[in-house]
């Protein structure tokens, strides 16, 4: 395995002595942009499309995928069917995660009543977040139709959900954990022994089942994630 560490003050920090990268920042802007264009398929065109980015990675991903059907569709404008929703007070967890901060959702001047709704996340794990986001999205309004992208499907679901839209289908089994990292919202990850031959600005890492020393650099970097599972795992 390749040991990975990030660039946060000391070059030696760990994220996991055995973690292994399965995209790189060359293969999440590929498969997004394959994902861009299977959502203007699915949709036949930009016709009351609305993309929501789930917080934290799941906002950047969708204004990344916002961007690159605007470079294809012309009438697409980013500004106005791009919008952020939280789901912190809509967890099922929430009276045993206190701690969590709510995030601003930011609703589309047109609203979402009649509209295609994309909800946009990065890794799908249990469905737990989707299953918010969906009565968080009813409050909002009565979308037309609701679909799902993620960056990572790693299977084990626990409420019957789908994702419609999926970067990387990644087989897991249910102790290892999956950890995303993007230029927006985090620092980068270096491989140990240089990062000359892959750009890890933008990466999906599978990590092995954490013990000693591991297992608490594993847990720091879980606990800045958007869902109790694991680290972005919804």
């Amino acid at each position: 395995m390749t040991e990975i560490s990030r660039r946060h003050g000391s070059p030696h920090h760990r994220v996991s002595e055995n973690a292994r990268v399965i995209l790189d920042s060359a293969d999440v802007n590929r498969v997004l942009t394959r994902i861009a264009h299977e959502i203007v398929e699915a949709n036949k065109g930009t016709q009351d499309l609305v993309l929501l980015g789930i917080p934290r990675r799941g906002y950047p991903l969708a204004q990344r995928i916002a961007q690159k059907i605007a470079s294809t569709e012309p009438h697409f404008d980013p500004e106005s069917c791009l919008g952020q929703l939280d789901i912190t007070m809509y967890r099922d967890d929430l009276r045993r995660n206190t701690s969590r901060t709510p995030q601003p959702t930011r609703i589309p001047a047109g609203g979402i009543d009649g509209k295609n709704v994309v909800l946009v996340d990065d890794v799908l794990y249990s469905g737990r977040t989707i299953r918010a986001a969906l009565d968080a999205l009813g409050d909002f309004g009565r979308p037309e139709v609701v679909r799902l992208a993620v960056l990572a499907d790693r299977g084990h679901r626990q409420l019957p959900i789908r994702a419609d839209h999926v970067g990387k289908n990644l087989p897991t089994s249910q102790n290892e954990s999956v950890q995303v990292f993007l230029r927006e919202t985090d620092e980068p990850v270096a491989l140990a022994a240089g990062d000359a031959d892959r750009d890890l600005g933008d990466c999906v890492l599978l990590v092995p089942a954490a013990s000693g020393a591991d297992a608490v650099d594993v847990g720091k970097q879980e606990t800045t994630g958007n869902d109790a599972e694991g680290t972005v795992e919804s």
